[in-house]
C-alpha cells in the first residue's frame, strides 16, 4: 500500500458516468478509510445527468466533480485500478490490482432513462462494497 489506506482510480471512457458512479459510491461507503480517484480515457465535458441524479437518490452529491484524464501520476498513487465497462482501454499498470467490470448494460435488453441507470449504479454497488470488503482486509 502506497500510504496508510488504500487508494482506488475508476476508469472508463468519458468519466461522465460508470467510473464517476463508482468514486461516489467508493467515498460514500468508505469514507476515509480509501483514498478514491476517478479519470477517464477520453474524458467528455460533463457528468451524465442521469448518474448525478441517481446518486441524489441515494442521498450522494457529487457537485463539483467534473470529467478529468487518466495521468501517470494518479496511477503511481493508487493501489488498485478498476475499468468500468470495455469501452476504454487501458494498460495495466504494473505491480497494481487490476480489474475491468464488464458492468450490466440494461439498454441492450431495451431497459433505459433512469430504470437503466438505476440498474447500472445497483451493479456497480454490488461491485464496490465487494471491492471495498476487500481492501479493507488487505
Amino acid at each position: 500500500m502506497t500510504s496508510e489506506h488504500p487508494a482506488v482510480l475508476f476508469v472508463c471512457s468519458k468519466n461522465g458516468g460508470k467510473s464517476q458512479l463508482a468514486a461516489a459510491l467508493m467515498r460514500e461507503l468508505a469514507g476515509d478509510n480509501v483514498t478514491v480517484y476517478s479519470a477517464g480515457t477520453k474524458p467528455g465535458a460533463a457528468l451524465n445527468a442521469q448518474s448525478v441524479e441517481s446518486l441524489a437518490e441515494l442521498g450522494i452529491d457529487v457537485t463539483g466533480e467534473y470529467p478529468k484524464p487518466v495521468t501517470d501520476e494518479v496511477l503511481d498513487t493508487v493501489d488498485a485500478v478498476i475499468v468500468l465497462g470495455t469501452e476504454a482501454k487501458l494498460d495495466p499498470p504494473t505491480g497494481k490490482r487490476f480489474e475491468i467490470w464488464e458492468t450490466d448494460e440494461p439498454s441492450e435488453r431495451g431497459i433505459g432513462g433512469m430504470e437503466r441507470m438505476r440498474l447500472v449504479r445497483d451493479d456497480i454497488k454490488t461491485r464496490v462494497q465487494t471491492l471495498y470488503s476487500d481492501l479493507a482486509t488487505t
